[in-house]
């Protein structure tokens, strides 16, 4: 907007220099550079502009330009010798002054806007903040008056407390305009305030407190009245490490032991507000979802909170110790064969379906599965070889323990038969 009123305003210059009087003596041209005064006096006010659109332009309601006494007279309230000045290059530096057409700091009323950081956790639960801002209020020194503490202002001595100024140009031309020395006032501020240099407030820096609601999300807008000063602040929310926002719904991921996957149990999960204890059901495996009602983040507009979702993750060690290793082969000779092998233990199917860089591999370890196989094979044999052979010679020794006692038995029948003859 202020760019295209840059250009709008040089193209009025550049007309100025061509229908001014001291240059073009035609009636026309005195119409034209009323008519450029005119536009000039409503694209520089933002209220006429607004009428302008509004009504439509009207010399006599909008004090335009008209006759009196068969001169040319023009009533408003732009400078026309500032026109003038800049349309002939009368400018202080020799040049157009563009100083008037900035913004000025006390000019305007527009909401200030300031980023907010915030973390993840203040956004969901909720905080209170302080921090610093400038303001535009009274000057502490006038209280707003302008002038310095002790004196007052005067009448403006150049349009006599009128506010206005009437000047009469070369072919008979009038006009009337605002005084630009009191700004149409009247009054002349000879004192002005040595703080605010006159303006009757300045920046000040304040502390203020304020809360950020709970359920806050990212570049959320909020606005807060401090003094007569309206501020915007912009969350700017840090993201999480441990969890997903969407909306009301919070996503996190919950890591689990084989142990846990396998056989069940609990597990302790990670909340926006409190943590909680989740049953995990035996035969879980990952990236099973279950959600936790009522565990999101607080509704701004409605009632209630979102849900949590939490992601549960198997994890499987890298690094095994000797009696982990051990459980675990154990584990795998219980278990059903399928495709593919197990480091330790013969394979389960052909190696066909293996791809050919890792065939010889299996094939070593299947063959050193195959040899303990086999001396566990020859142990087995060896130890039925002994229990075949030990019932053997127990009938041997049974037998010559048998023997024995015959013989000795004969041997007394003979002796009593020969006591028996004697």
């Amino acid at each position: 907007m202020r760019s295209a009123f840059t250009e709008v305003a040089t193209g009025a210059f550049q007309l100025a220099k061509k229908y001014h009087p001291d240059v073009n003596k035609s009636k026309e041209a005195q119409e034209k550079f009323q008519e450029i005064s005119e536009a000039y006096e409503v694209l520089s006010d933002d209220g006429k502009r607004q009428e302008y659109d509004t009504f439509g332009s009207s010399a006599s309601s909008a004090g335009g330009p008209g006759r009196r006494g068969g001169e040319w007279q023009y009533k408003g309230t732009v400078d026309v010798n500032e026109i003038f000045r800049r349309a002939f290059g009368f400018g202080g530096d020799g040049g157009f002054n563009w100083d008037s057409f900035a913004e000025n700091q006390f000019g305007h009323s527009h909401a200030q806007e300031m980023v907010v950081d915030i973390s993840f956790e203040e956004a969901v639960r909720g905080a209170q903040k302080n921090i610093f801002v400038n303001v535009v209020e009274d000057c502490t020194r006038c209280k707003g008056s302008q002038v310095e503490p002790g004196y007052k202002k005067v009448s403006c001595p150049y349009c006599n407390g009128t506010g206005m100024i009437s000047q009469r140009l070369q072919g008979g031309f009038f006009y009337q305009a605002s005084c630009n020395r009191c700004g149409g006032s009247g009054h002349y501020n000879k004192n002005p305030c040595q703080e605010c240099e006159g303006h009757g407030q300045s920046v000040q820096r304040r502390q203020i407190s304020f809360n950020v609601p709970a359920g806050t999300n990212d570049k959320d807008r909020v606005r807060f009245q401090i003094g007569k000063n309206q501020i915007y602040m912009v969350f700017n929310v840090a993201p999480s490490l441990k969890f997903h926002r969407d909306k009301d719904d919070i996503h996190c991921d919950v890591e689990i032991t084989i142990a846990q996957a396998v056989l069940g149990g609990t597990v302790k999960v990670p909340g926006v507000i409190d943590d909680t204890y989740v049953h995990i059901p035996p035969g879980t495996s990952s990236h099973t979802k279950m959600r936790l009602s009522g565990k999101g983040v607080k509704r701004l507009n409605s009632a209630g909170y979102g849900d949590q979702y939490i992601h549960i993750k198997v994890t499987v060690p890298s690094h095994l110790s000797a009696e982990q290793r051990s459980l675990m082969l154990a584990w795998a000779g219980t278990e059903k064969p399928k495709s593919g092998t197990v480091n330790g233990f013969e394979e389960y199917s052909k190696l066909s379906y293996l791809p050919s860089e890792l065939v010889g591999k299996f094939t070593q370890s299947a063959k050193f599965a195959g040899q303990s196989k086999q001396r566990q094979g020859m142990e087995s044999k060896s130890e039925r070889s002994e229990e075949n052979q030990s019932p053997k010679g127990g009938d041997s020794l049974n037998s010559r323990s048998a023997k024995e006692r015959g013989s000795e038995q004969q041997d007394e029948t003979k002796a009593k038969k020969h006591s028996v003859s004697s």
